[in-house]
């Protein structure tokens, strides 16, 4: 090989090292909007939930909060709502899951998970594996077949 030859193969290993660097970092931080936009989403519904609460003293209907669905900020990134108001009953502890969304991101950084807000107005970010043990999982199931379509 000539030190020509040598040096075009050493600038197209660095040009695809930096581009297949570039890509990786850009589907990672998609991943990261995706989810800071989702978690927002739900700040917002756990907001509307609050302000329902104090006005109406119970939480509000799945139907209000569809209505109201569209307004959040960041709602194109919150996928498939799980609002789980007509399952949670007076007296439920402060910890019960409200509402739900399962991320399904696979990538370097961030793993599969799932945003949550709770009756309390905490929203966190909890890992799939956790999640899947949850007893909501199981219920998710009953919900999920009595849910309208």
């Amino acid at each position: 090989m000539t030190k020509l030859q040598k040096r075009i193969l050493a600038n197209f290993v660095v040009v695809m090292v930096i581009t297949g660097t570039a890509v990786v970092g850009m589907v990672e931080l998609k991943n990261l909007v995706n989810r800071s936009e989702a978690m927002r989403a739900m700040e917002s519904l756990g907001r509307v939930v609050s302000d329902y609460k104090q006005k109406n003293g119970s939480i509000p209907p799945e139907a209000y909060i569809d209505g109201l669905k569209q307004s959040f900020e960041g709602q194109l990134r919150l996928g498939h709502l799980h609002y789980r108001a007509q399952w949670i009953q007076f007296g439920s502890p402060s910890d019960t899951i409200l509402a739900y969304v399962i991320k399904d991101d696979h990538s370097l950084f961030s793993h599969p998970g799932a945003i949550v807000l709770r009756l309390d107005g905490r929203i966190e970010w909890i890992d799939r594996g956790y999640f899947d043990k949850l007893p909501i999982r199981r219920q998710s199931a009953i919900e999920n077949e009595m849910a309208p379509k």
